[in-house]
This record gives structure tokens, C-alpha cells and sequence, in this order.
């Protein structure tokens, strides 16, 4: 069985942590697209690697992967110009479990000239199996995969993935299901009630479009519900540049659910962490309290570059990516720099830098020429903070092509006024 080595976006959210220790690998996901070459990996929701560095500062090479929206509407999603999958994400909704197993299929087309066949389908944990055609699939023929969710891990929120392997395709498929496990059936009310826009109820408000390049977009699909009687028309307003929302059915009808398609496109004006709003508006009542926010991580993209093109490119290398401030009393402001060498042949730009942290103002390093020496400061205002550990992870967006995302983080502790 082949084996595909992935790497989860934790670090953009900052959930990985090391203190100390050399400086840490950051995630590099690939191009977002509907139509894909034959030898590259879809991958919805999960950030694989595609280039890193190893010890010595040198280019190692990792499996080429790539990141893809979920699809809009209901067209289907030709990969590699030979195989079509009507859907790579399927959405149970809110389920009991009372309800036992659930089964959703997903279809795959030949598209192409030549006989394809499905050679495996991996799911990511014992809580779900696959079935599939085993028969090969003649140009224009349809086959399907089959998943059952057991629902027998309780009460909980699910995420699944399948790892499809296709004759067509030199790289895998992934496909995704989810849905949230509740003890008992709920209402339409209990499940949509958190946050209200007249009759029309949301689970949440924040939502998130993941992470994209330069120039492509990022989709996803959420629930809503119309708690009313009677049908509801929605549109937004307000909405920020870049940001488009759509829902389907509307107008929704009374005591139904719909769904809300969001979908950001990526703008050169905008690097890194960015969050988009909009403001709902039902049946000409604009609801301010309900203003939808959704968050994206953009970086540049380097889908095609050339082997000595990325070769060419800056090589931003650390000293240290973890910076101690020690131990300080509260109120405190304390600094912390971080330097660099550029053993790239081509300049080093950093387009921006994210951190979570209130209290910090970072200091972006310049331009920095082949072979030059670069650095970034970080103030840490520590002003009302609680004794204990207070660290500060941050995020460089820059225009490496081995070095696209690079984590920072500054650490120390914080002690009481006596």
C-alpha cells in the first residue's frame, strides 16, 4: 500500500507549539483548483506539506499535494481531466444517535480515454467503512464509493476523510464526510437558534475558508434555517470586497433548512490572516447583531514555478525560531528579535505578520538581498495578564517558495505585582 505523509495546518492555528529546539517546519499548502493535474493529490480541509527544509537549510522533498474548496452547487468535479466525482464533501447535518449508521455515496465518472479503475479507498479511522466498484469503469461509465458512518463514538462532532486511489491518477483523492452526533433528536430550533436574524437562525457567525493562494478562491458550505412560519428572502449587505455568499433554497421555507455557500477570493492587497464580514438581511431587515465573519490565511503562490525558478528563489534561514523574554513582572513590555540569513539567490520579502496575541506589535524585517542578514522585532505588552506562562506565536507569510509560512514564537513568564 502506498503511503502519503500529510501535515495538518495546527501551526496557522497555532495549536503545535515547541518551546525551544531548532526552528520548527511550517505547512505549505499547494493550489487551489476544481481541475487538477493527474499527479496531484485534492484535499479538502487538511494542509499537507510540499516543500520543507531540512537541518542544513537545504530544500527536502515531501509528496506535492493540493488544496481545493468544496464545490459549489452541484457541479461535478473533473481531477486530472479523466475522472469525475460528483461531490468530494458530504454533510450529514445534525443526527441522534438513536439514529444508528449513515450512509452517503459518492459517484466517480470516467472522463477519460482509457479504462479507469478504483484500486483502494482508505478511511481515516475504524468509525467508518468504504465499499466500491470493483469492476473498471469504460470511458463515460459511472461507478460509485459507498460510506458508511458507524455513529458509535457518542455524542460528538465528526470529521472523516477517505483516501482514494485511482488508476488515472498518480496521487490520491480525498474525500470528506462529516456532521454532528447529538444524544437525542433536536429541534430545528435547538439546533439553530445560537444566533438570530429574525426567523432565519445560524449555529455560529464566525466561519472559516481555510488557507489559499494567490488568485484562487476558497469555498464552503454551512447550514441555515428559516425558524419561521412562513418563507424568508436573504441577502447580505455590507459585504467586504472579496467575500460572496449565496443561499439555496431562497426564498427558504418556513420551519426548512438552506443552504449558505461563502466563498473569498484572494486579492494581492490582502496577505495572511484576514476576516471578511457581511451583514445579513431578511426580507429587507438588515440584522447587524448577526454580522457573519469569515477567516482566510492567504500566501503567494508558486504552482508554477519552474524546478530552477524555486531553485532561484529566497531561502529565509533563522537563528533561533524561539526567543525567550524570561520571566518579568506584570505590566511589563518586553522585546524580542528574531535574525536571519537570506541563502536564497533572490531577495526576501516578508508580506506580513499574524499573531493571535493581544498586546504585540511586530516589526517586519526589510528587504533583504541574496546572502544578506535580516531581522524581526516583537513587542509584548504584558499589562493585565495573570502570573503564568505567556507566549506569543506568530506567523511570517513570505515570498519563498521553500519557506512560504514560518512560525515564530516568543516565550516566557509573567508574575504579579508585589
Amino acid at each position: 500500500m502506498r503511503k502519503i505523509a500529510f501535515i495538518c495546518l495546527a501551526m496557522l492555528a497555532g495549536s503545535c507549539f515547541h518551546r525551544g529546539g531548532k526552528e520548527p517546519v511550517s505547512p505549505e499548502p499547494a493550489a487551489d483548483t476544481l481541475q487538477l493535474a493527474p499527479d496531484t493529490t485534492l484535499i479538502i480541509g487538511e494542509a499537507p506539506a510540499e516543500e520543507i527544509l531540512d537541518e542544513a537549510g537545504n530544500v527536502a522533498t515531501e509528496p506535492v499535494v493540493a488544496e481545493i474548496p468544496s464545490p459549489k452547487g452541484t457541479d461535478p468535479i473533473l481531477i486530472g481531466g479523466s475522472v469525475e466525482f460528483d461531490k468530494v464533501v458530504h454533510d450529514f447535518g445534525d443526527i441522534a444517535e438513536r439514529d444508528g449508521p449513515q450512509t452517503c455515496t459518492f459517484k466517480v465518472r470516467n472522463a477519460g480515454k482509457d479504462p479507469l479503475a478504483i484500486y483502494e479507498v482508505v478511511t481515516s479511522c475504524g468509525c467508518t467503512d468504504a465499499a466500491w466498484t470493483k469492476e473498471p469503469l469504460l470511458p463515460g461509465k459511472t461507478g460509485k464509493i459507498t460510506v458508511t458512518y458507524k455513529n458509535e463514538d457518542g455524542p460528538y462532532p465528526f470529521d472523516k476523510t477517505l483516501t482514494v486511489y485511482l488508476s488515472a491518477l498518480n496521487k490520491p483523492v480525498i474525500l470528506r464526510i462529516r456532521g454532528i452526533v447529538h444524544e437525542k433528536k433536536q429541534s430545528l430550533d435547538e439546533n439553530f437558534g445560537t444566533v438570530r436574524a429574525g426567523a432565519l437562525g445560524l449555529k455560529e457567525k464566525e466561519l472559516n475558508a481555510g488557507n489559499m493562494d494567490q488568485g484562487q478562491q476558497r469555498s464552503d458550505q454551512v447550514y441555515i434555517a428559516n425558524l419561521g412560519r412562513t418563507p424568508v428572502t436573504v441577502s447580505f449587505k455590507d459585504v467586504s470586497e472579496g467575500l460572496s455568499l449565496s443561499v439555496s433554497p431562497n426564498p427558504v421555507p418556513g420551519r426548512s433548512k438552506a443552504t449558505l455557500t461563502f466563498t473569498v477570493t484572494a486579492s494581492r492587497e490582502k496577505w495572511g490572516k484576514n476576516y471578511y464580514t457581511a451583514v445579513p438581511v431578511v426580507d429587507g431587515k438588515a440584522y447587524p447583531g448577526a454580522t457573519l465573519s469569515v477567516r482566510s490565511v492567504t500566501k503567494e503562490d508558486f504552482s508554477a514555478l519552474s524546478d530552477e525558478e524555486r531553485e532561484n528563489g529566497s531561502i529565509p534561514f533563522f537563528d533561533e525560531s524561539t526567543v525567550s523574554y524570561g520571566t518579568v513582572q506584570e505590566g511589563e513590555k518586553v522585546t524580542g528579535t528574531f535574525k536571519f540569513v537570506n541563502k536564497g539567490k533572490s531577495p526576501f520579502i516578508c508580506h506580513k505578520a499574524d499573531t493571535e496575541t493581544p498586546g504585540v506589535v511586530i516589526t517586519p524585517p526589510a528587504e533583504v538581498a541574496p546572502g544578506g542578514r535580516g531581522s524581526l522585532t516583537v513587542t509584548f505588552d504584558t499589562t493585565g495578564l495573570p502570573p503564568g506562562d505567556h507566549d506569543v506565536y506568530m506567523t511570517l507569510i513570505t515570498n519563498s517558495p521553500a519557506r512560504p509560512v514560518i512560525s515564530l514564537f516568543l516565550i516566557g513568564s509573567v508574575t504579579a505585582r508585589p
